[in-house]
């Protein structure tokens, strides 16, 4: 650390204010944009104080050792990945707004430079400029890194719930349920339906579940093979199980393949099959 470096630190520190002022005024009107020059009040003021920790952050690497910028640096991109996340900002307008952060930057390291000429070496130059692009390029690093963590978990959160609400477990009568399962059985949502399904009717003191596929497209021997798995799982629970909306010719091949359904009971409808259970269910 050079004298040199402790100046230019204090300078933009001093300044901040300043690059913030010229930073939002490369804004440009963009409906719906966070970075819209017509953002209101609020919004600008939540800008202001995110760039002054980028700010902040970028000058610290001239001066503190790279663990604690490395700390700022994420502080940064979780505080911003978080809010263009909330915001559903997409991802290439972050960068663009982070590229003219960085060229305002280098406008005042700039003018510093130019202020003070006399005491200023070509390497004190070239070593700043390193310093200041390598900031911002670790700072879009760990800002995509968040922003793609945060987008993920969320989706996954919002999967997980339309899985939930679409294989919910119905009481009918006493200790009966009734499971409807509706849609595309893929690889993961199968998955999901074996770990939820045999829990829920342990806590809701289901004996006997009603299996109904009648709300699925299509009902291939995986699928089927699927079922029966839930099926044996729910019996080694104590829990009995009927199936409804599977069709004859799936059932007889699930058979050739050596899934049993007999065990089971299969009916081609709901209806039918609480029906022959005792259940009289009608609908007006």
């Amino acid at each position: 650390m050079s004298k040199q470096d402790e100046l230019l630190y204090q300078y933009l520190i001093d300044h901040t204010a300043s690059i913030t002022d010229r930073w939002l005024e490369t804004r440009k009107s963009k409906n719906g944009s966070i970075y819209s020059a017509h953002s209101d009040d609020r919004v600008e003021t939540m800008l202001r104080e995110q760039n002054k920790m980028t700010i902040e952050a970028v000058s610290s690497s001239l001066l503190a050792d790279e663990g604690t910028v490395n700390k700022q640096v994420d502080e940064w991109a979780r505080t911003i990945g978080e809010s263009r996340v909330d915001s559903d900002t997409p991802i290439y307008e972050v960068i663009e707004a982070i590229n003219k952060a960085e060229n305002v930057f280098m406008e005042f390291v700039l003018h510093f430079i130019e202020e003070n000429e006399e005491i200023i070496r070509k390497d004190d130059i070239l070593r700043w400029n390193r310093k200041v692009n390598s900031a911002f390029n670790q700072m879009v690093t760990k800002f995509s890194e968040v922003y793609y963590r945060i987008t993920r978990q969320r989706l996954f959160s919002q999967q997980e719930l339309i899985h939930e609400l679409s294989t919910p477990i119905i009481p009918i009568f006493k200790d009966m349920a009734i499971v409807p399962l509706i849609g595309e059985l893929d690889s993961y949502r199968a998955k999901f339906v074996m770990e939820t399904i045999p829990a829920k009717c342990v806590e809701k003191e289901v004996e006997h579940l009603f299996i109904d596929l009648s709300g699925m497209p299509t009902i291939d021997t995986m699928i089927a093979q699927q079922i029966y798995q839930l099926t044996r799982m729910l019996k080694l629970l104590g829990i009995s199980s009927t199936i409804s909306g599977i069709r004859p010719e799936v059932a007889q091949t699930a058979v050739q393949l050596g899934i049993d359904f007999e065990s089971t009971g299969t009916y081609s409808s709901l209806k039918q099959a609480l029906l022959l259970a005792g259940l009289n269910i009608t609908t007006e």
